[in-house]
């Protein structure tokens, strides 16, 4: 029984210092693969315009290093990434007007509220993001997704913020 109450007290502990937390509207992205038979998949071609998350942090250039984690994990995903995360910060109407010109199918478009370092001793990371999928015949939200993470005080900001959003993006 010693044993036993050991083990729970020790998976709190090692499990109860790191959280992470996700809202969806649908299980994930649109698939780019799609099983023909056993043996063949089909690539289907889906253009993507990314634009940098709106940064609402302290944290300067927040949205564009969001953003930047977004369009690796797409690429790595087999959609056609076309980035905007260099320019200018566009509005939700723009950055719809921008992906029809694009000829993209969809835009990803969304927001950073936390990307810093706690406080204390150990300084662990928080991240903290919003992201949303349109399409961009007709500014239909397709998917989106709201999470939060932090992590040991030895992980950093862009590991943490690239796990949550491969599980958000999953």
């Amino acid at each position: 029984m010693l044993k036993l109450f050991l083990l729970a007290l020790t998976g709190f502990v090692f499990f109860g210092c790191t959280s992470n937390l996700i809202v969806s509207t649908r299980k994930s992205l649109p698939p780019v693969y799609e099983d023909i038979n056993d043996t063949y998949q089909k690539k289907h071609d889906i253009p993507v315009s990314v634009f940098r998350l709106q940064n609402y942090t302290d944290t300067p250039r927040a949205g564009m290093r969001a953003a930047n984690i977004i369009e690796g994990i797409l690429k790595s995903k087999g959609y056609r990434v076309i980035s905007h995360v260099n320019e200018k910060k566009y509005s939700l109407k723009k950055a719809h007007k921008r992906a029809k010109e694009d000829d993209s199918k969809y835009f990803i478009y969304g927001g950073v509220s936390e990307w810093r370092y706690k406080t204390g001793i150990d300084g662990e990371p928080a991240v903290s993001l919003q992201i949303s999928l349109y399409k961009t015949k007709n500014k239909k939200l397709v998917w989106s997704a709201t999470g939060s993470d932090s992590d040991w005080g030895n992980g950093s900001i862009g590991t943490t913020a690239e796990s949550l959003m491969l599980e958000m993006m999953q």
